[in-house]
């Protein structure tokens, strides 16, 4: 009688082992942010200082009528308390930290962020607060722009999983590439200097 639990202990600790090599040694799109050469996403969110209250998703939707994506094109829906990356594309090359409000690495790059930005006028920073409203997202007291995804579809979009991931886009909406995990201000400079 005690053989069968043993097996079920042995299959379920082979399976876990399984799952956290596959893990390990796999090159997942969902760990990395987007790369150069994948399509640039369109969306637009609240910024931070939007009278929004309550719930207010990002639009993802590229065309009317796609439910909970959005009413109408994400592209259209633009104004002065909205970030709209269709808008950055057309003003020129710009980068995107996506961050988790409550995780302190991510709180801790912000800083590093907007020291690279008064050294590029020509380059947008923008900063997106994952899984936030517009509470959390002025919570990170960032002097860049700070958006919000509140139910991380952007997140998704962008193909965001570690805290901070960072996507670098040149001038026309080309995406140059993204970083994950905390970058140094040197290896921002390296990456900022790319889109000039």
């Amino acid at each position: 009688m005690k053989r069968p639990g043993l097996l079920v202990v042995v299959f379920v600790g082979a399976l876990l082992t399984f799952i956290t090599f596959n893990t390990v040694i796999t090159d997942s799109e969902g760990s990395k942010g987007l790369e150069a050469g994948d399509k640039l996403p369109p969306f637009a969110m609240p910024l931070s200082t939007s009278p929004c209250e309550g719930r207010c998703d990002a639009n993802v939707a590229t065309a009317a009528g796609q439910g909970a994506a959005g009413a109408r094109p994400a592209c259209e829906v633009r104004g002065p308390e909205v970030l709209n990356v269709c808008e950055l594309r057309e003003q020129g090359p710009f980068v995107l930290a996506f961050v988790f409000h409550p995780v302190e690495r991510c709180r801790d790059q912000l800083p590093v962020l907007e020291r690279v930005a008064a050294k590029h006028r020509d380059v947008q920073f923008r900063v997106v607060a994952v899984r936030a409203n517009a509470s959390d997202a002025r919570g990170l007291r960032s002097g860049l722009p700070v958006g919000y995804d509140n139910d991380g579809a952007v997140a998704n979009e962008y193909a965001v999983v570690v805290c901070p991931t960072i996507t670098y886009v040149k001038r026309g909406g080309e995406i140059a590439g993204s970083t994950v995990g905390v970058q140094s201000e040197a290896q921002l400079e390296e990456w900022v200097r790319k889109l000039e």
